[in-house]
């Protein structure tokens, strides 16, 4: 029997906590089925499109983690091949951990979120920075933001999960509030009009 791709994240010691605490079986289930999912399928795409927000994790050779943020135009990280993820890497703070980290050791974990509709996937890989390639980088750049690119990120995908919503706060982009706002206010101004033009028919 192959093994499961979610013993990624499930080692002999996690199986054994979950044993302990009563949701082992439930999770056998899962294993049996083969894990997580590792094909990049559409409704991971479509999710991808519409998230403006992420967190990649990495480890250096020491093993001491870190984490950092991750931020674009929604669909800012795109499918670049079977089972790779990119983006433009912008030029920040310079302190380049996540660059010296990789350079050591390559794996790595991406945290994405989408706080409106209160989702979030995990995703589990290897992760290499591509500095010596415009054409890619310029390829993973968002058209017209506002943002320098000094490098591109490839994420290699072994696996990935989607976590259930509990405890995940709703949050509404603003953008999105100002065009719901924008539209409320113009069929307000519309049917203000369309009431004054009655009063005046009035006799």
């Amino acid at each position: 029997m192959s093994t499961p791709s979610s013993d990624i994240a499930f080692t002999p010691r996690v199986k054994a906590i979950q044993a302990e605490r009563g949701s082992r079986t439930g999770y056998e289930k899962m294993e049996e089925r083969g894990g997580f999912r590792t094909e990049l399928t559409e409704d991971l795409a479509q999710f991808l499109a519409g998230i403006d927000t992420a967190f990649l994790a990495t480890v250096n050779a020491a093993g001491q983690p870190y984490a950092q943020h991750r931020g674009g135009p929604k669909g800012f990280i795109k499918i670049v091949g079977p089972k790779t993820l990119g983006f433009a890497d912008y030029k920040g703070n310079r302190q380049y951990i996540t660059t010296g980290n990789l350079a050591e050791n390559d794996r790595a974990f991406l945290f994405l979120m989408d706080y409106s509709h209160r989702r979030r996937v995990k995703l589990w890989g290897r992760a290499r920075v591509v500095a010596d390639d415009d054409a890619l980088i310029q390829r993973l750049m968002p058209e017209d933001y506002a943002a320098r690119p000094e490098q591109a990120i490839l994420f290699e995908v072994e696996a990935w999960d989607i976590n259930c919503p509990q405890h995940i706060p709703q949050k509404i982009d603003g953008a999105d509030v100002a065009r719901v706002l924008e539209e409320l206010q113009a069929r307000v101004a519309s049917l203000e009009a369309e009431n004054a033009a009655l009063r005046a028919s009035l006799p």
